[in-house]
């Protein structure tokens, strides 16, 4: 990619590929297009790796690592997630520059490194080691996008809040003995009878700017008792128990009200025939941004209701684990930002609604967040709210769909970034 931008016109110094010393298969790649200079820059961020895809798990004429074109979609691994935002964005800067667009702001693309996993994040990297090449007034990422239903599209989204991944160790040790001689007091009975109650437990309802703005405007896409119940949810902040209840039925309805933890792994014993001395089990709890990880922990302690029971934050004493202040976790409801994204989506599909989200899941827009950088996840890329392949089998955009998100991203950041 950034050989095409240099081929493109664009002179070295403004296009840095930033390789992590210890990292050097970890490359970042940080463009910029030149403006007046007359606003602070706008950000675009895309990451450039993808999660694991085995080859055997995907229909036989597919290779997950092989883009093929088939029957109106692009099927590979980050079709969705993320390479087409890094392409859009590589071919959208290319394509102001054959212009001659010259913006009010500079334009920044920053191209990431294990955005889903691995040992080093290079957006955390680049923004406490380069945060000078990525100062921008706000920017924009993945993680909101477009939802359709039978090929007509249903909403465009804009994600303006992440909830916070924690994970949590329960414990319980015990002094063991022989198999032959078994007593009440065993690990992994108290561990599995606090992991019942877990089980049994959800945490309030805790509506946000974000989420209250997302149930309000999805009350007009949904129909019949779900509508309702959303209307009901916002006009009570949530205490309408019978709607929250109902809304609860659909994971992600449940995921976007409330922090939510559930167990994930377990590990006891140490032999076949003696009773076990410790029982483990680990606790993936997604945080919702006005929360904070303490309260979350004081929460599984009075759930699990055991002292033999401990809990542990995993990760607790790195500094990079601390929960940053609530404010620096969301992005506000920017009037000026919403109503561009509002005109460009009206523009190119008359009559959707654009909707505010909270992920469920983490972004590489946290480090620019906690930065002091507002980050929008938004596309114009659509996807069947139906039949959603991130991370999955099969992985596929539609074409044109393709080729209408990168044409919406062109406008969006062109208003983004001029005032006429």
């Amino acid at each position: 990619m950034a050989a095409r931008l240099r081929a493109a016109g664009f002179p070295a110094e403004d296009v840095q590929v930033l390789v992590h010393p210890g990292n050097a298969r970890k490359g970042n790649v940080v463009a910029r297009l030149r403006g007046t200079g007359a606003r602070r820059p706008v950000l675009l961020l895309a990451h450039l790796d993808v999660v694991e895809a085995k080859r055997e798990d995907w229909s036989p004429d597919l290779d997950p690592f092989k883009l093929t074109e088939r029957d109106g979609y692009f099927y590979g691994r980050g079709s969705i997630d993320d390479k087409a935002m890094a392409a859009i964005f590589v071919a959208n800067l290319i394509r102001y520059k054959q212009e001659g667009f010259r913006p009010d702001r500079d334009i920044v693309v920053a191209l990431t490194a294990d955005e889903e996993g691995g040992n080093f994040n290079g957006a955390s990297w680049l923004v406490s080691n380069h945060r000078d090449l990525l100062d921008a007034e706000f920017g924009i990422n993945e993680g909101g996008g477009g939802r359709e239903r039978g090929g007509r599209p249903l909403f465009n989204g804009v994600q303006t809040a992440e909830k916070m991944s924690r994970n949590f160790t329960l414990e319980v040790k015990n002094k063991g003995g022989h198999s032959s001689l078994p007593v009440k007091d065993n690990a992994i009975y108290t561990l599995a009878a606090g992991l019942e109650r877990l089980s049994k437990f959800d945490f309030p309802v805790n509506l946000n700017e974000t989420t209250r703005a997302y149930f309000e405007r999805m009350a007009s896409v949904e129909t019949g008792q779900t509508a309702a119940d959303m209307r009901a949810l916002v006009r009570t902040s949530g205490a309408d128990a019978g709607a929250a209840a109902r809304l609860s039925e659909a994971a992600f309805y449940n995921a976007v009200m409330r922090t939510t933890c559930v167990a994930t792994r377990l590990e006891a014993g140490h032999a076949n025939n003696a009773l076990p001395q410790t029982a483990r089990a680990n606790v993936n709890c997604r945080i919702l941004p006005q929360e904070t990880p303490a309260d979350t922990q004081a929460a599984l302690e009075r759930v699990l209701a055991d002292p033999k029971i401990s809990v542990t934050m995993v990760g607790a004493n790195n500094p990079n684990r601390a929960a940053p202040p609530p404010q620096r976790q969301s992005s506000p409801l920017d009037p000026e930002i919403i109503s561009k994204i509002e005109r460009v989506t009206a523009e190119m599909w008359p009559g959707v609604p654009v909707i505010p989200l909270m992920g469920t899941g983490a972004t590489d827009s946290q480090p620019f967040r906690q930065a002091g950088i507002a980050m929008y996840g938004v596309s114009g890329l659509f996807t069947d709210i139906d039949d959603n392949r991130t991370h999955g089998r099969d992985e596929r955009i539609g074409v044109q769909r393709l080729y209408d998100g990168q044409e919406f991203l062109y406008r969006l950041v062109k208003a983004f970034a001029s005032t006429r």
